[in-house]
């Protein structure tokens, strides 16, 4: 089953320019999505696939990605704002280690794209998604 430790997802960011793994690790606490780019590992509530999947679903439109480290501001209406929002299902923010919380909406994304949940359009600087 791809998405496990053994078998991650072998996914590339919406800009191209990186490659990354993904996988659920359900044993953690909280549940989650860990994120491995060459030695750095992110880590989001696992929770974070369904919630966005469902937002999106809502949405019924595209949103801009809008992808930015923990340390920037996240533009207005974008998925690494609402990825942090005190408005969203959690809260607050679904990265999980302070310092490396940003950049969700450049790495889960694909993840929902993987699982046939999204889709992504690559447009170099106007990045978005939307339900499937």
């Amino acid at each position: 089953m791809p998405g496990v430790k053994d078998d991650p997802w072998e996914l590339t960011t919406p800009a191209g320019s990186s490659q990354f793994q993904a996988w659920r690790d359900e044993t953690l606490d909280p549940p989650s999505l860990v994120v491995q780019v060459g030695k750095t590992q992110l880590r989001y509530q696992l929770r974070c696939l369904d919630d966005l999947a469902a937002m999106l679903k809502a949405r019924g439109d595209w949103a801009p990605l809008g992808g930015a480290d923990e340390q920037k501001p996240a533009a207005e209406g974008t998925v690494e704002a609402w990825g942090r929002s005190p408005d969203n299902p959690v809260g607050g923010w679904y990265g999980l280690k302070k310092g490396l919380r940003g950049r969700f909406a450049v790495y889960v994304p694909p993840v929902l794209e993987a699982l046939g949940l999204a889709e992504i359009d690559r447009t170099p600087r106007a990045a978005k998604m939307r339900a499937k």
